[in-house]
């Protein structure tokens, strides 16, 4: 039987407790420069005018288009196994201005 010989690219991941417990959020806001995409996950809960940012991811142009990517991809896959994903067309009922270049999700 012959061995498998180890892949060369393979990276070990660590995932503490802490961070695989995860963080709800409801609420992505993006903003951007020339050179990176900074990604602010948010809890928004009824009824309390302060939402809480419960992570901050920064990363780079490339990999907000993979990350792009990669999350169609698991749409798609998603949806063809349990069905269309339903969006509400509602406005939000607070404000947007965090400043720069701004998009949500």
């Amino acid at each position: 039987m012959a061995k498998e010989a180890p892949q060369e690219n393979q990276i070990n991941i660590e995932l503490s407790e802490e961070i695989a417990e995860g963080q709800y959020a409801n609420l992505a806001m993006i903003a951007h420069s020339s050179s990176e995409f900074v990604i602010d996950f948010i809890r928004l809960m009824p009824g309390i005018p302060k939402a809480k940012v419960k992570a901050r991811i920064v990363i780079t142009p490339e990999h907000a288009k993979r990350l792009l990517a990669a999350l169609a991809d698991n749409i798609k896959r998603f949806e063809e196994s349990f069905g269309d994903i339903k969006q509400t067309v509602e406005e939000p009922s607070f404000p947007m201005n965090f400043g720069g270049n701004i998009g949500e999700a």
